[in-house]
């Protein structure tokens, strides 16, 4: 895949199928654009193209509403990858940008520099100024300037429409199976191995802190989660706390994430890892003695090697 950052240093093609959105999460319903998208370049003989946009729409026009997102942007491209995508374009999302009128988008960007043949869009897609161009606006542009468009409907799941922000909503909530079901992958954090406290060493079960370099990725809920835990290749069975550490720490206004990593015992600050949460096993709680800490943290590694066996 090859990845452009901003429309302009993209090169006009002659023949693109093209989709365009914020695709966070990369969840079930994107995968159905994309895979339809993959399936029309096929028998056309034709290019994938994938246009979004970073920061985040809703970051630049609504700086206030503190989104947090499901994907960092490094961790979108390697989804986009995956799912097979030949040509991604990241563009930088100014206010200016979002000035351009529906018009000017498909004929400016769409038509005269991304060459698009076919447009593939999700349910409910909107586009230019204020939202304003919409599936019926590219059902009339279509004809004018040479392209077709195909509108994937709503992906249902029970009934329940997939969103990105559904499943945000879900990692807050705790509910783990519900965004994994969404997802179609478990929901994982990608991050640095940075020098704690050592407290969990101290009790016996050392701990790898974690430290998420955007301030963007969302955090789910606080708690204890089984986990699979990659790095340099391998994958290990572990448990993650989020949260405050109420029972051993002062500061509970710094935030941690710590993941004991079973059967490991190599020193890897500085080192890269990347955390899949399986199943959320309880609530963060205050234990009065560290002897009663260590004995639920001991009940919980049981736990977490019954869910993962």
């Amino acid at each position: 895949m090859k990845v452009y950052h901003g429309i302009d240093s993209f090169v006009k093609r002659n023949k693109a199928v093209v989709t365009t959105g914020t695709f966070d999460g990369v969840h079930i319903g994107h995968r159905k654009i994309l895979n339809r998208l993959i399936e029309v370049a096929q028998k056309n003989d034709a290019e994938t193209v994938l246009l979004t946009f970073f920061p985040h729409p809703r970051m630049v026009l609504n700086p206030d509403s503190d989104l947090q997102l499901l994907n960092t942007i490094d961790e979108k491209v390697k989804l986009l990858e995956k799912a097979g995508i030949e040509h991604l374009i990241i563009h930088p999302f100014t206010k200016k940008f979002s000035r351009i009128s529906s018009l000017e988008f498909v004929r400016d960007i769409l038509v005269n520099q991304l060459g698009t043949k076919k447009l593939v869009i999700g349910y409910d897609h909107h586009f230019g100024r204020n939202r304003e161009g919409s599936f019926e606006h590219l059902m009339e542009f279509g004809p004018l300037y040479g392209f077709e468009v195909e509108e994937i409907p709503a992906q249902e799941i029970e009934d329940v429409n997939v969103s990105s922000t559904k499943i945000r909503n879900a990692l807050l909530s705790g509910d783990i199976q519900t965004a994994m079901h969404y997802l179609g992958q478990p929901y994982s954090l990608t991050g640095t191995v940075v020098k704690g406290q050592q407290l969990g060493r101290e009790l016996g079960f050392p701990t790898a802190n974690l430290k998420i370099d955007k301030h963007y990725k969302l955090i789910p809920a606080h708690g204890v989660y089984a986990v699979y835990v990659k790095f340099s290749g391998q994958k290990y069975h572990g448990m993650m706390n989020i949260g405050f550490r109420p029972s051993i720490s002062d500061q509970k206004d710094q935030l941690t994430i710590e993941v004991n990593i079973f059967d490991f015992n190599d020193m890897i600050y500085g080192q890269t890892i990347q955390v899949e949460l399986m199943q959320r096993i309880r609530d963060e709680k205050k234990f009065e003695t560290r002897e009663l800490l260590t004995q639920a943290i001991r009940n919980d590694q049981q736990r977490v090697k019954q869910i993962l066996k």
